[in-house]
């Protein structure tokens, strides 16, 4: 494969044009120079580093981590593991909050069901501060 449009490897990688300029202002993809009078070609090479965000970002990470496993060197395993158990924790950590959250709304739910209380369970929990459950972690991007 010889080197490549902005059209073309977003078309080879699955992706739209402005996903892969969001990459190149986030530094994730380089942006090769533009020959005077000429279209921007891209090595055929960026098409695997294109596709290692994409399945790295299906596995959660947020592109300051992929950003991070890029500069990392193939033989780097340790610092990559390292990176991946922090990322796994965080998981761990998010999905014990949306479970405690999901637990939360079944109760809600069913007291709501119930219909004994004059007033909307729901409305009532989300009224009072102290019984709200705490937000997730925020995605870093």
């Amino acid at each position: 494969m010889t080197a490549l449009t902005i059209g073309k490897l977003a078309q080879a990688a699955g992706v739209n044009l402005e996903t892969i300029r969001y990459y190149q202002r986030r530094g994730l993809l380089a942006t090769p120079p533009r020959p005077p009078g000429g279209v921007r070609r891209y090595p055929a090479e960026l098409l695997a580093r294109l596709r290692f965000i994409k399945r790295a970002q299906q596995l959660g990470f947020s592109l300051r981590e992929i950003r991070n496993l890029l500069s990392l060197s193939q033989n780097d395993c340790r610092s990559t593991r390292a990176l991946t158990e922090e990322h796994l924790a965080d998981l761990d950590q998010r999905l014990h909050d949306l479970q405690r959250m999901r637990r939360m709304l079944r109760s809600l739910l069913k007291a709501c069901r119930a219909g004994k209380d004059a007033t909307c369970p729901i409305v009532d929990s989300l009224s009072r501060e102290s019984r709200l459950p705490r937000k997730p972690r925020a995605v870093k991007a």
